[in-house]
């Protein structure tokens, strides 16, 4: 039996489909120029106007970039800081998450209220980076890029909220057969909690894929350089790359693109196989406060 629609539901439908297009095209249409300019040859790449579909390929942007050798010391960097840190900021998250969810829990709002305030007010970078590399003594060391960010209030609160929903019930059978605080943990509440744990790991792996600053900030050695602050050399310096004991001329557009195109290329391959819980875990663990 169909369903006739009424005319205010069709507009409705044709101004979503709308944004919908136009977000698209917006997203994809950037990607593919980005890609077609990476391995397009330099006459290509100079011709004016929008090259969406490559016409000729040539590979020296992609030769260049991977005989550079600070892109693969950049790569073991950034895939340990990602490991180590996603880790260690899942670990840290549920365990804090954990008690704040429960009502028994002593001053529970007032705890809960104190973790919101880091959302809004910080000690600014100045106080942060005299902490950092005075006090705590990890300045050029691989600890600073990971410690400081090793949890996030945000994603704190929205596993918080997702345990929350989970019934008592559960942990209270969990207990009467002897369980305690660490198995109900991570034999019941883990398990049950897939969907925002891989969002909140997917965020935590966009998150340290992404960052350089604290790199630039913090690291002198060039042989503790992440990807992205790689990438940033070679944005700067443009056209000429040391690839052996000679410089290298290559065009400075298929340079960039072609980095941009690896960095991005692993996040692009990792993002499907967790999207399928990402609306589930944002929504389940933001709806109750």
């Amino acid at each position: 039996m169909k369903i006739k629609k009424s005319l205010s539901s069709i507009i409705m439908d044709i101004i979503v489909y709308t944004i919908l297009i136009l977000v698209a095209v917006v997203t994809i249409v950037p990607l593919m120029r980005v890609v077609t300019l990476s391995m397009a040859p330099p006459e290509v790449v100079t011709q004016y106007g929008i090259n969406l579909i490559p016409t000729k390929f040539s590979w020296d942007g992609y030769k260049k970039d991977l005989e550079y050798s600070l892109i693969w010391t950049g790569y073991q960097n950034t895939v340990l800081r990602v490991a180590v840190g996603t880790v260690l900021n899942l670990f840290l998250v549920i365990i804090g998450a954990f008690p704040l969810s429960k009502k028994y829990l002593p001053n529970q709002k007032f705890w809960t209220v104190i973790i919101i305030i880091t959302m809004y007010f910080s000690g600014g970078m100045i106080p942060s980076y005299i902490l950092i590399t005075k006090y705590l003594g990890l300045n050029n060391s691989f600890w600073s890029l990971i410690l400081p960010t090793a949890v996030s209030a945000y994603n704190l609160i929205v596993v918080r909220n997702f345990f929350a929903q989970i019934p008592e019930s559960l942990e209270e059978s969990a207990r009467l057969d002897g369980a305690g605080d660490w198995m109900v943990l991570f034999r019941i509440i883990v398990p049950l909690s897939k969907p925002v744990l891989a969002t909140v790991a997917l965020w935590c792996v966009v998150s340290h894929w992404n960052s350089w600053f604290d790199c630039l900030l913090y690291i002198q050695s060039q042989k503790k350089f992440v990807l992205q602050l790689v990438l940033r050399q070679i944005l700067l310096e443009g056209q000429n790359i040391d690839t052996s004991t000679t410089a290298v001329y290559v065009n400075t557009e298929t340079m960039k693109m072609a980095t941009i195109v690896v960095s991005t290329l692993p996040v692009l391959c990792i993002y499907p196989f967790l999207q399928k819980y990402f609306v589930q875990g944002v929504m389940i663990g933001a709806v109750k406060g």
